[in-house]
């Protein structure tokens, strides 16, 4: 597909603004945010004050009042760089729709210019110890309190969670009604009763802060809840294609980027008298890379398409999800080899992307959970 079908030249300009953003104020720094495991909030509002956050809300909030390539863009752009560490595509395109969609008008007009600016960063706070993929498991409740709610339970695994003042969390408020019982309500960060544990520490993307989050009694106003209560897993349904998309978006451009660089130390190194590049095994695996990737490619942009025009079918975005989170994991390792001992040493973003890369098969639904949504889809059609 032409990507001039997608973007325009608002949108090239903008990617140009991105990309010197982020190779500027974000690669350079990078692996120092590693070590202390977050970006500092500075460059969050740096990226806000771009019009990098939240591009799509209405132009009321702060937004373009468009769609969301320019939020997509930002996206390609962060994985382009190998940037895992700014959760802007959660924050933008995850967490802000729940709150524009389902939030009261009040509470929008409160929140979402925050979050348009990078002065408030956002989480979604649904897995807990002991309840991941099955939603219905989870033990966070919150229960009628005068004129709000109040919340008792505990999150982990939280994306932007040492960082967030906003976050959308999934409580039980029925324990009678399982997964129907389950409802999303905003709580701020300066709440009391709200405290995070750890910034945890993952086998990759050591630059993204993940926590976990405790709920002592946080009471919250009524006008916090996200649409009706028991609603939450209707509204998490609904939302999942789009996040399912977006981590399509982020694999393809992390696949694209191990490429180049593997392209470039291939045509540079040298073995026995000849560039690594010059080899046959080297020529057919770059190939069989290539070839993937532009297949990649290809579904990534019919993928973003069908959700411009508003036919992402939650199979197809699980489809999507699959492919690219697999092809991402073949080319990195791919990678790695074609790089020798170099490829094992994390100063080589080679390195970098094969241990980012491994928890793209789970985060957003395991590669399992994928399968078994697209076969769900196919024994209907029968």
């Amino acid at each position: 597909m032409d990507r001039m079908a997608i973007f325009d030249e608002d949108h090239e300009s903008f990617r140009a603004t991105v990309r010197r953003f982020c190779e500027e104020r974000m690669a350079p720094h990078h692996e120092t945010w590693m070590e202390e495991h977050r970006v500092p909030p500075e460059i969050w509002r740096e990226a806000g004050a771009l019009g990098m956050l939240c591009a799509w809300l209405p132009e009321a909030f702060g937004g373009t009042g468009t769609d969301i390539r320019f939020d997509i863009i930002v996206c390609e752009e962060l994985g382009r760089i190998g940037a895992t560490g700014a959760g802007f595509p959660l924050h933008s395109l995850i967490v802000a729709p729940y709150i524009e969609e389902f939030g009261a008008e009040a509470l929008k007009t409160r929140l979402l210019p925050a979050m348009v600016s990078g002065e408030k960063i956002g989480a979604i706070a649904m897995t807990e110890p002991g309840a991941g993929s099955d939603l219905a498991g989870i033990k966070t409740i919150a229960v009628p309190h005068g004129d709000g709610w109040r919340i008792q339970g505990q999150k982990t695994f939280i994306t932007n969670g040492y960082n967030a003042e906003i976050i959308v969390v999934a409580c039980i408020t029925d324990p009678t009604k399982g997964a129907h019982g389950i409802s999303l309500i905003v709580v701020e960060s300066d709440t009391p009763g709200f405290s995070r544990g750890r910034n945890l520490r993952k086998m990759g993307q050591h630059a993204q802060d993940t926590a976990e989050l405790f709920f002592d009694d946080v009471v919250v106003p009524r006008e916090n809840l996200l649409g009706e209560a028991g609603k939450g897993f209707i509204a998490m349904m609904e939302q999942l294609p789009q996040e399912r998309l977006l981590l399509s978006i982020m694999c393809q451009s992390r696949a694209e980027a191990a490429l180049a660089a593997t392209i470039a130390y291939t045509a540079e190194r040298k073995a026995f008298g000849q560039r690594i590049i010059d080899f046959q095994n080297s020529r057919f695996k770059l190939a069989d890379m290539k070839a993937q990737i532009m297949a990649g490619r290809a579904f990534c942009d019919q993928l973003v398409a069908a959700r411009l025009s508003n036919r992402l079918s939650a199979a197809d975005a699980a489809a999507g999800k699959l492919w690219h989170s697999e092809m991402l994991g073949r080319v990195v390792d791919e990678c790695v080899q074609l790089h020798g001992g170099y490829g094992y040493m994390m100063e080589y973003p080679v390195a970098r992307a094969y241990v980012d890369a491994r928890i793209e098969r789970i985060y957003g639904g395991t590669s399992e959970i994928m399968k078994e949504v697209i076969s769900r889809d196919i024994i209907r059609s029968c």
